[in-house]
């Protein structure tokens, strides 16, 4: 049995944080949300503001220190929301932060209806490790937690995850 760990950004609707427990569930594994050192704030579209100049320059936001030590694990799911086409920049942070070097790696992604590249870019930043078992999962495009991707969908990549996992 690999030793799991899922790591997952979530801020508005915690569509991602919904994906990421229901896989930690199923897995048995252990849960890390990643936290900015300074919170987002004001309105909805406040942030989506601030998140689009981050996107835009590259910005990778210090991180509350983690609980768990991603070193010590063989398995990491990461999920992010899709924060201009990409990731959200807490979860660059994270990814670009950590030594993939023979470690797997399971990205998945929540959205809205655009998912962009996303996934292109997690993989990019994790290859030095394996990189398998990649998700989109999209929700309602009026930023709500209305699940749009079929159920089904998503527990058939939970029981590839857990099968790879050895659980």
């Amino acid at each position: 049995m690999k030793k799991t760990l899922v790591v997952y950004y979530s801020w508005s609707n915690g569509n991602t944080k919904k994906i990421a427990e229901q896989l930690t569930a199923a897995l048995g594994a252990d849960l890390e949300r990643l936290e900015p050192q300074t919170p987002y704030s004001g309105s909805y579209n406040d942030v989506v503001d601030q998140g689009q100049r981050e996107v835009e320059e590259g910005y990778l936001p210090p991180l509350k220190p983690l609980t768990h030590n991603p070193a010590d694990y063989d398995l990491i799911a990461a999920g992010t929301p899709t924060w201009w086409y990409t990731m959200a920049p807490c979860m660059r942070s994270f990814l670009q932060s950590q030594d993939w070097t023979g470690r797997t790696v399971v990205p998945f992604m929540t959205n809205g209806g655009w998912p962009g590249h996303v996934i292109a870019d997690m993989s990019s930043l994790c290859k030095a490790g394996k990189v398998i078992l990649p998700l989109e999962v999209q929700f309602d495009s009026n930023g709500g937690a209305k699940q749009i991707t079929p159920q089904n969908e998503v527990d058939a990549w939970v029981r590839a995850v857990c099968q790879e996992a050895g659980k």
